[in-house]
């Protein structure tokens, strides 16, 4: 089937190896981002979340009134809106841009960072919020006539939106988290699945667990991994590329401090409190090199705060390699650069192209696997 590429606008330029300067949220930035992304062939954009950034949800109706087909990914966190005004909030947006909004729910893994938003539940406790939540936006977003829910963390009387999403099919709720709870909640709700990037082994492992908590709620989502691909012309210089992307990390890690140095990333030499990061540290514990060209160097230095592996090769090779997440099941792909700008103008024009040539190429062949039987 077709792959959804997934692209990232942050509201300023910074990451790993880019410090931040400048406002917190750059205007022309997002406005070039978004024009990269859009001419480049991406699916959809993904605007992040955290405790302490702007409020995403505003800075995609940013960018949703300068594009005109570049869809929403808008991270959110369950707990801070009412989830009858949050469905619609949503529903609202995706009815101005003509369909174009997806969510991301995030329910939080990090104890602290919960904290300054003033959330003090334990972990088991927001997945089961979450739960209840993500029950009443779809019933905001589904139902025809006032509903009543009672649950454990909302009661709503007679609830009901007039406004409902622009799709009969409604809005995509991605779903992220790799605890026990979390997976729990994606098989209730979720209709795609978001991984980092892990090996192999660890992906299919996963999407059989997610797909074994969806079977008894007769769902079958989808899945999503995320990458920092890493390109150059040849195999060796894209190497180069990748250890001199390291060196840059470690720099500014070493001149940052206070805030700066949550930007960066990393846990100061503690385990992380969420399961996504442990289980990306336990790819990098394998080796810098996993599979055939999976690259964990700098997730094992940020702590893999966030999406920290890579794919490192030719884009024909990398292209290859996306290729195998694909036969497992994959079939959305979040990839951003470390260079926000320059990676994503380089994914549309070299990367994107020879990967959806691939995956039509295997489509095909699979067809006529099947005629054939």
């Amino acid at each position: 089937m077709p792959v959804e590429i997934i692209g990232y606008i942050g509201n300023h330029n910074a990451s790993e190896t880019v410090p931040a300067s400048g406002p917190v949220i750059n205007p022309e930035h997002i406005a070039a981002a978004a024009a990269i992304h859009e001419n480049g062939g991406f699916d959809r954009v993904l605007f992040a979340f955290h405790s302490t950034s702007p409020e995403s949800i505003l800075i995609a109706q940013h960018v949703a009134a300068r594009t005109t087909k570049l869809k929403l990914m808008i991270a959110h966190r369950p707990g801070f809106t009412a989830p009858t005004l949050a469905a619609r909030q949503l529903a609202t947006l995706d009815q101005l841009s003509n369909g174009r909004v997806a969510v991301h729910i995030i329910t939080g893994g990090n104890d602290q960072e919960l904290a300054q938003d003033g959330d003090h539940l334990t972990k088991d406790e927001r997945y089961a919020r979450t739960t209840e939540y993500l029950d009443v936006v779809r019933q905001e977003w589904t139902s025809e006539k006032p509903f009543d829910y009672e649950g454990s963390y909302y009661r709503v009387k007679s609830g009901f939106s007039h406004v409902k999403p622009a799709n009969p099919a409604g809005i995509p709720v991605y779903f992220g988290g790799s605890s026990e709870a979390a997976i729990d909640v994606a098989g209730r709700h979720a209709d795609i699945y978001a991984l980092w990037g892990e090996t192999l082994a660890q992906v299919s492992e996963t999407i059989h667990r997610v797909r074994q908590a969806a079977a008894p709620h007769g769902r079958n989502p989808r899945f999503s991994l995320s990458l920092r691909p890493i390109l150059a012309d040849t195999e060796e210089a894209a190497w180069a590329k990748a250890n001199r992307l390291l060196e840059q990390a470690r720099a500014l890690r070493a001149t940052a401090s206070g805030e700066r140095l949550i930007n960066v990333g990393g846990t100061g030499g503690q385990q992380p409190p969420n399961e996504g990061s442990r289980r990306l540290l336990a790819a990098a514990a394998q080796g810098a090199r996993v599979d055939k060209r999976l690259w964990t160097e700098m997730a094992a230095l940020t702590g893999a705060s966030g999406n920290s592996t890579s794919l490192v090769g030719t884009p024909d090779q990398v292209a290859e390699a996306l290729l195998d997440y694909y036969d497992l099941g994959v079939t959305t792909f979040l990839i951003r650069g470390f260079d926000p700008l320059e990676d994503a103008f380089q994914y549309g024009r070299d990367l994107l192209p020879r990967f959806r040539a691939l995956v039509a190429k295997r489509d095909s062949e699979a067809t006529r696997a099947a005629a054939a039987e």
